[in-house]
């Protein structure tokens, strides 16, 4: 490090000063990004350099401002972890395009420079592992805090303000887009503090840079400055909680992330151009932020995870409101749910026998899954306009519920997870007994068409060369029933996430409102019918939608693995006990004991794998949603051991009496 310093002496112009700084992090950064010791200890060698030889700490310096005098830094304030006017999927094309193809570095733009100082992806992590107390160290070893005010060079202080007015103008811009002002109409009723932000801020720079022309040390007061982003702010929070109870779009997300952005980095520059306040604490943490945004600035996960952030929790709060309908207190609602499912196995085995049917018609591939995928889709709907429920779809709409009834973070108290343990109860017992209506009726159901069949046209639905396949599918690794099953799990979690999303756009667009003032509905049906459809709409589009995709996926992905050449097919566990009885009925209703005992495991496997994997998917999401993690539920697996050893019959079947909560001691 010391043989870098002494080259750096002997630089002379921009491109040596480069180089030299660019050896000298390398020398400084570790050999892992995650040994934030020997980043410490690098940094302090550093400073004790910078101590002992005023030589070195007079050259760095001198390379530093030469950088940043010959460079422009506007866009490096303005644009550095900002996201740009952009959309998302323009973003993210974008980037891709940046890792497949990298830009050419423009010397003259100092963000450009950064990121060959900082090349390494991972810089950012050890240099936000160095605690602030060793960069000030780092900042008094090399006599930063002797540069006052009038020394600091003057165009580094006119490409901040220029900055400044940039990040005004924009914040200007986009608290007045049409869909911020439609989430919160008194923006148009009042004098908005977007408009009154630009216009102050033009006031103060001019001020700022007459007293930079002048020589003299800037007295601007910025307060007011910060209150007017404080009102900009408020408006933020409004339109929030706006979206929250009447759905939200990609794009606004992208609006007001893009609008939170500007306005943190607004508030750092002010900071940064105060004579008054100390530089040090802004200054770390804008270093901080440019060197983790160049070193991340080609990441798209990022883009899909801030934008998606707000759209994912209205999603999976949609379908944790839904999912309250999946769960029972009483024996009568216990009871209605077994009802409920066991009209939906009536159902499904009439659509197992339709899809036998389909595939013995021979189709074409394409006709085929779209056949296939009709009988699902349908079929489902009917479930659901029946008010009837596949046992299956519970996980993706329980989960989200539970997520939502975790004790706010950081709280160590297990008493906090006695609702959360009671609730997982209510879905577990719930689902034992929607599997059994689900199953305990479409079994027969199937055995009794074909049954009937068989009377009446003297031949079985399948033959025995069809039945051997139906029964070989179920076996769960040879049959490849587990995988399988776990695709059709993928399935269902995308179904609840599809369900939740229509939920959320039937809110944001008034789909429900502008159907009900549809002039012909009106003509044809009459107002009251209009706005009946329209509620009607509100309250099960997202469910029919949900429905509908998810038999599209079930009847197409059997298609597509045939045409990829892979084994991929799907297993559901209401089916597959459907084809056991259409098995069974083609051997003449006789199978061996082990043979049957060996199907029903199957399918007691298929539908375990079904159940696992869409709910620990929804699982996952709702909490990512909520910025939470899956290793918080880890107190839960204890409390609900104890809970079953304490009243086991809990989890199969429903208390005839709800008992009712404790009230909780006022505070």
């Amino acid at each position: 490090m010391e043989v870098l310093l002494r080259q750096m002496q002997h630089s002379q112009n921009d491109q040596d000063s480069l180089s030299v700084l660019t050896q000298l992090v390398a020398a400084l950064r570790p050999a892992k990004s995650h040994d934030h010791v020997a980043a410490i200890n690098n940094i302090r060698a550093l400073c004790y350099l910078l101590e002992q030889h005023p030589d070195y700490r007079a050259w760095l310096r001198k390379a530093l401002f030469a950088l940043l005098d010959n460079t422009r830094q506007v866009d490096l304030y303005t644009e550095t972890g900002i996201l740009l006017n952009e959309s998302m999927v323009t973003a993210v094309k974008r980037r891709i395009g940046a890792k497949l193809l990298p830009p050419i570095s423009n010397p003259e733009h100092f963000s450009d420079l950064l990121g060959q100082i900082f090349h390494r992806r991972d810089d950012y992590q050890w240099l936000d592992a160095i605690p602030d107390e060793v960069w000030h160290e780092l900042g008094r070893a090399a006599h930063m805090e002797e540069l006052g005010p009038g020394e600091l060079p003057p165009h580094i202080r006119l490409q901040q303000l220029e900055a400044i007015q940039v990040l005004s103008c924009r914040i200007s811009a986009i608290g007045l887009e049409p869909e911020i002002i439609r989430n919160h109409p008194e923006v148009e009723r009042f004098e908005s503090p977007f408009v009154r932000l630009n216009a102050e801020i033009l006031a103060y720079i001019e001020k700022y840079r007459h007293d930079l022309t002048a020589r003299r040390v800037p007295d601007e007061d910025h307060r007011h400055l910060l209150v007017l982003l404080s009102q900009c702010e408020t408006i933020m929070g409004k339109v929030w909680r706006y979206a929250s109870k009447n759905g939200v779009s990609v794009s606004l997300t992208y609006h007001l992330l893009r609008l939170k952005q500007h306005i943190d980095r607004l508030k750092l520059l002010f900071e940064l151009v105060d004579p008054t306040a100390p530089h040090g604490p802004p200054l770390i943490r804008l270093f901080k932020e440019l060197v983790k945004a160049e070193n991340r600035k080609t990441s798209v996960t990022d883009v899909m995870r801030e934008n998606t952030e707000l759209l994912a929790l209205q999603i999976t709060e949609h379908a944790s409101h839904t999912g309250e309908h999946y769960t029972t207190d009483s024996r009568g609602e216990w009871m209605g749910m077994f009802r409920s499912a066991a009209g939906a196995g009536v159902v499904v085995g009439f659509m197992a026998l339709i899809k036998i049917l389909i595939a013995k018609a021979h189709l074409p591939l394409l006709l085929e899954a779209f056949a296939f995928s009709m009988n699902y889709a349908l079929g489902f709907m009917l479930v659901h306009l029946l008010h009837c429920t596949i046992a299956t779809k519970q996980p993706a709409m329980t989960a989200a519920s539970i997520a939502a009834a975790l004790p706010p973070p950081g709280s160590k108290k297990l008493e906090g997870y006695s609702n959360l343990v009671e609730l997982i109860v209510k879905v577990i017992r719930t689902q034992l007994i929607a599997i059994l209506g689900n199953v305990a009726l479409a079994m027969p159901v199937a055995l009794a068409i074909a049954w009937f069949w068989w009377q009446q046209t003297g031949v079985h639905v399948v033959g025995l060369e069809k039945a051997d396949h139906l029964l070989n599918d179920l076996k769960p690794l040879t049959g490849l029933g587990v995988p399988h099953a776990a695709i059709a799990g993928v399935c269902l979690f995308l179904a609840g996430l599809i369900s939740g999303y229509y939920d959320n756009k039937a809110l944001y667009n008034r789909i429900p409102e502008r159907i009900a003032a549809l002039p012909l509905l009106n003509k044809l049906f009459g107002e009251r019918r209009s706005q009946q459809f329209g509620r009607y709409i509100e309250h099960n589009l997202g469910a029919l939608a949900g429905n509908f995709y998810f038999g599209c996926m079930l009847g197409c992905i059997g298609t597509v693995g045939i045409l990829l050449g892979l084994p991929i097919d799907i297993r559901h566990i209401t089916f597959s006990a459907a084809n056991v009885s259409y098995a069974l009925a083609a051997n003449d209703f006789v199978l061996p004991w082990w043979t049957l005992g060996w199907a029903m495991l199957g399918v007691a496997l298929i539908g375990a794998t079904n159940l696992i994997t869409s709910f620990v998917l929804a699982l996952w999401v709702a909490l990512r949603s909520r910025k939470r993690r899956l290793g918080e539920l880890r107190p839960v697996v204890g409390l609900i051991w104890r809970r079953f050893w304490h009243k086991p019959i809990d989890f199969l079947i429903a208390p005839k009496v709800v008992a009712e909560p404790k009230d909780e001691p006022k505070p």
